[in-house]
């Protein structure tokens, strides 16, 4: 099943997707309280999943409404996001890496504030940095609660997945020592608004048995910067829960993301310790994100999240 939730005259719904078309779950069936938004249906666990197959059976034709005619949000507002990052082999081989890079994850976190949704524009804030940089990643929605969680359990506990842009501010991010030792400032590389765009929907766990599977890609302007498979990951979707369990515990509605592919920005700047690795269809950035630019992450199974990249100081304006 596939959730989405998107923009209607009297705020966000909840929305049942199936092929090109939307079941609206509240007018599906308005006396169903897990149908009141995505945090809820997600903590209703399976009898929610089993009352949306039935409003999906039985949708009245007003309910319906065409996918390409909605205007999509956020599938959902995490309440947290658990970042792991250096997680792909290759992402390590491409740039400068901290004493730690890929012997254990890369914790940071970052949070609703940083959220968008499909079509939505990642700002562009020269302010902040001059180095935007954009990464795919598989998010994992946590489904149940748990600390402590076996990896041998730890994908019980997913509900199912979805595609976050982990948008990196690189010039803030990336640090030198004295001694020429790198490290990472992964607050204000990593944490601003538009920082996570996620979408365009969460795919339940059932339809992808195995997340360690899964074909990504990153296109910016239609060039395909990053191909990959999650089977390049160092630490698992299951590991990584029981990792993250370890600090939390993990509950309905947080978001776990997985880690980047080689191919970005980043790995063609040799300022900030880049190193690019030619690869076979993929084009070497010439350049950070900037106004103007398109941003498409895809993953085999979930979708494509589609995003602008648009000036802040437009975005400023725009807001007043």
């Amino acid at each position: 099943m596939r959730l989405v939730t998107f923009h209607a005259a009297d705020g966000l719904r909840l929305g049942f997707q199936q092929g090109g078309e939307v079941v609206d779950a509240r007018a599906a069936a308005p006396a169903e309280a897990a149908f009141a938004d995505a945090l809820a249906f997600i903590r209703a666990g399976a009898p929610a999943l089993a009352a949306a197959r039935a409003a999906l059976a039985a949708a009245p034709a007003e309910a319906r409404h065409p996918l390409a005619s909605l205007r999509l949000a956020a599938p959902l507002m995490p309440s947290t996001i658990l970042c792991s990052g250096s997680n792909y082999r290759a992402h390590n081989r491409e740039k400068a890496n901290t004493p730690i890079s890929g012997k254990e994850p890369e914790f940071f976190v970052k949070t609703a504030d940083c959220v968008v949704g499909p079509e939505e524009a990642v700002i562009h804030d020269p302010a902040l940095t001059r180095k935007l940089d954009c990464e795919t990643e598989l998010a994992v929605v946590i489904g149940r609660p748990g600390r402590h969680i076996p990896v041998e359990r730890a994908l019980d506990h997913v509900f199912g997945y979805t595609i976050v842009n982990d948008v990196t501010a690189r010039d803030r991010q990336v640090r030198r020592s004295p001694e020429g030792t790198t490290f990472y400032e992964l607050g204000r590389g990593k944490v601003f608004d538009t920082a996570a765009p996620l979408g365009p929907c969460i795919v339940t766990a059932d339809e992808i048995p195995d997340p360690q599977a899964l074909m990504l890609m990153t296109r910016v302007n239609g060039e395909l910067r990053q191909r990959s498979s999650t089977g390049d990951m160092i630490w698992s979707c299951a590991q990584l829960i029981h990792f993250f369990s370890v600090n939390l515990t993990l509950r309905p509605g947080m978001v776990i993301i997985t880690g980047t592919p080689a191919g970005t920005a980043w790995s063609a700047d040799e300022e900030l310790g880049g190193k690019w690795h030619p690869e076979p269809g993929l084009v070497k950035a010439t350049r950070y994100c900037l106004p103007g630019d398109v941003v498409e992450s895809e993953i085999e199974g979930i979708g494509v999240l589609r995003n602008p990249i648009a000036a802040g100081e437009a975005l400023r304006q725009a807001a007043e």
